[in-house]
């Protein structure tokens, strides 16, 4: 049997609630100044008989603080949202939004027509679209005596 020291605990110890903002810090993301560590688009991703398709939401964002690369089969958007700066004092009680830089990269098939790839944005969603090449594709094959 393994003997273990009686360590007594203090009544504010026992509390559940005395560690919430460490607790809800840790699930939001925050930092201990409360402000956001990092955030990351959400996205959905489809696939089609003739494409795959990845939209992202980036809304508030421009179209030139979006960049996107492939290379190697994998497909990199990246970026900034900037927080609007406002002269006047604001008494903010809570910030929940997102800002800073982010990064989300897609491993991709090899049956993507690279050159081919399009995208545009719209509405704050990033719509991807990433067709299959002509090889890729499903096609009935006809049998013969």
């Amino acid at each position: 049997m393994k003997v273990m020291k009686y360590i007594p605990r203090t009544m504010e110890q026992n509390f559940p609630l005395n560690n919430l903002d460490e607790a809800l810090n840790e699930l939001m993301g925050w930092n201990k100044g409360g402000t956001i560590r990092s955030w990351a688009p959400n996205v959905d991703i489809a696939e089609n008989p003739d494409s795959y398709e990845i939209h992202a939401e980036l809304p508030g964002m421009r179209e030139e603080d979006i960049n996107l690369t492939l290379n190697n089969n994998v497909l990199t958007v990246s970026g900034e949202k900037k927080r609007e700066v406002k002269e006047e004092k604001d008494n903010f009680v809570r910030v929940e939004r997102s800002y800073g830089k982010f990064e989300r990269s897609f491993s991709l098939p090899n049956n993507i027509a690279a050159d081919r790839v399009a995208a545009n944005y719209a509405d704050g969603v990033l719509k991807i679209s990433l067709p299959k090449s002509e090889e890729a594709k499903a096609r009935t094959i006809k049998v013969s005596k």
